[in-house]
């Protein structure tokens, strides 16, 4: 009565009597082993599968159809919700176990590793993954080794011309886009347009015989120390440190002449004290960090630059020293550019000035700074006591 639907079956019946009586012939004679007829038999279970699926979809009810798929989709997020805390929970006790087996400078240091051979395969994910989780790139924002070599090239490159009997005024010849713009008894000032920009770039070239290196840099690098000599300090601080590199994250709130609102910069900086070329470097960039967002009470500024190259006469410890500071920010005002040149050009020579004043005092022990100089020298040996500093409150004090 219904030979078509009596049919199907039967075909179906026979083609699989068909196929075992074959496998059973095969099997007996050594045509095929095991393994394929695994694979075959998977092939025919996943062909099923997606058969099964596809008459689901094809439900002549939509309604029916449109209650199956999500259905479908409900166990699929239920089985995904139960792998997800599975993980979750797992993550957990794996992080409670390695807490109770390793301080927390080991830790952060295996932290640090897991994270970089992430950003190693996986660049463009982890950087997603680092900027949704407001975590600071390192490997994007730290000073290298290249900027470091380009800073004391430039002190060099002064020195060369200097040594040719050119006096600093004329060594036009190096860079001529820098002009002169103010000269004292022992530093001179240059400047240059910054290119597509209405700012300048400025270099200030000095000399002092009444302090040492080291007490130079280090009252620079003691940020304790700056806020009792520099009145226009609101807050400075070291919010981050790169344990590879040395290079700490600073943040900096400073006052602003009335009527302009402070300012604060957030910059990475790092120092370094080169003893085969007797030279001291330091060098700060303005970056963003997670951890510190903007607030309506400063006005941020997100230019700036500072390089600073210190070459003794004799050695780090002995009076006397030349140094090539090269500076430049955008401080986000409205004054036309005329005002803001002549506020930079004569603010440096004041803050110079303060420097000096405050290295003064640290040489004569009415002061105790940090000697960063020391805890160089002893981490060039090996990078692992950086990552002790930024944990146990960083170098020893002692009076510059």
């Amino acid at each position: 009565m219904f030979p078509s639907v009596q049919h199907r079956p039967v075909c179906s019946i026979g083609a699989r009597a068909v196929r075992l009586q074959n496998f059973s012939t095969f099997k007996q004679s050594g045509a095929i082993d095991s393994k394929s007829w695994s694979l075959s038999w998977l092939g025919e279970r996943v062909g099923l599968l997606l058969s099964w699926l596809q008459k689901t979809g094809r439900g002549t009810n939509k309604l029916a159809s449109d209650k199956k798929k999500e259905r479908l989709l409900s166990i699929f997020a239920n089985h995904c919700s139960f792998v997800t805390g599975q993980r979750l929970r797992r993550a957990f006790q794996i992080g409670e176990l390695y807490s109770n087996l390793y301080s927390e400078r080991s830790r952060w240091t295996l932290v640090g590793h897991i994270w970089r051979r992430l950003q190693s395969k996986h660049a463009p994910a982890g950087k997603l993954i680092a900027a949704l989780a407001g975590v600071f790139m390192w490997e994007d924002q730290r000073i290298g080794d290249d900027e470091l070599r380009r800073c004391a090239w430039e002190l060099q490159a002064l020195e060369s011309a200097r040594s040719q009997n050119v006096t600093p005024k004329t060594t036009v010849h190096v860079d001529p886009d820098w002009e002169v713009v103010m000269e004292k008894k022992n530093f001179r000032v240059w400047r240059r347009p910054i290119q597509d920009s209405h700012l300048f770039e400025y270099r200030v070239f000095g000399s002092y015989t009444d302090v040492s290196p080291r007490q130079f840099f280090n009252v620079q690098l003691d940020t304790e120390y700056r806020k009792k000599w520099d009145a226009l300090v609101i807050k400075l601080d070291v919010v981050d440190r790169d344990v590879n590199t040395g290079t700490e994250v600073i943040h900096w709130a400073t006052h602003f002449p009335y009527p302009m609102y402070s300012r604060d910069y957030v910059y990475v900086r790092r120092y370094h004290v080169d003893m085969e070329n007797n030279l001291m470097i330091l060098i700060s960039r303005a970056v963003r960090h997670p951890s510190i967002p903007e607030t309506q009470e400063f006005v941020r500024v997100h230019s700036y630059q500072s390089k600073m190259v210190i070459r003794p006469h004799r050695s780090f410890d002995e009076n006397g020293f030349d140094y090539l500071l090269t500076y430049s920010d955008d401080p986000q005002t409205v004054f036309p550019r005329y005002c803001v040149s002549w506020m930079v050009s004569s603010g440096m020579p004041d803050f110079l000035e303060k420097l000096h004043t405050a290295a003064l005092k640290a040489k004569n022990m009415d002061v105790g700074v940090q000697d960063y100089v020391s805890i160089i020298k002893s981490t060039q040996p090996t990078q692992e006591r950086l990552a002790d500093n930024a944990h146990t409150g960083g170098p020893s004090q002692i009076y510059a």
